[in-house]
């Protein structure tokens, strides 16, 4: 667990960013909140911010481009830059291997917290360099703190 004055270094999976930047008032905008304040440091590689790139331009979303640019705007600033190593470090056996960049980055980033809903990576929770929980329970954490 990070010291109190050291901010918490956190991965969060790109759903998670997603719904935070997307649905304003939905019930992850605490955690939009607490990057914005800097109450934790979001990490990211240059895999995962180009899945959240990707992820935003899905059609689905009725997305411009000005608006795409202006969410990044909401959270690649406030975001600390892992540089990967050439070898990825080593992980648990995952069933979706678009989750490993997420368990490489955590390990790589030193993270304190991998935040998600995915259940293939909630399921290597016990198994992993750090805890591995759910967004509510990442706001949980973060109010305590407080």
């Amino acid at each position: 667990m990070p010291s109190a004055q050291s901010k918490p270094r956190v991965v969060i999976d790109t759903n998670l960013v997603l719904s935070a930047l997307v649905f304003l008032q939905g019930r992850l905008s605490p955690l939009r909140l607490a990057w914005q304040g800097a109450h934790f440091k979001p990490l990211v590689s240059t895999v995962t911010a180009a899945e959240l790139i990707r992820v935003l331009a899905y059609p689905k979303f009725k997305l411009s481009t000005e608006d795409q640019q202006e969410l990044l705007g909401d959270y690649l600033p406030y975001c600390t830059s892992v540089r990967m190593p050439v070898k990825l470090p080593a992980t648990p056996d995952c069933r979706d291997k678009f989750d490993l960049p997420f368990l490489q980055l955590a390990i790589t980033g030193k993270a304190d917290f991998l935040v998600t809903g995915d259940q293939d990576l909630l399921s290597l929770a016990g198994n992993f360099v750090c805890p591995i929980i759910t967004a509510d329970e990442f706001i949980k954490t973060l109010n305590n703190d407080h």
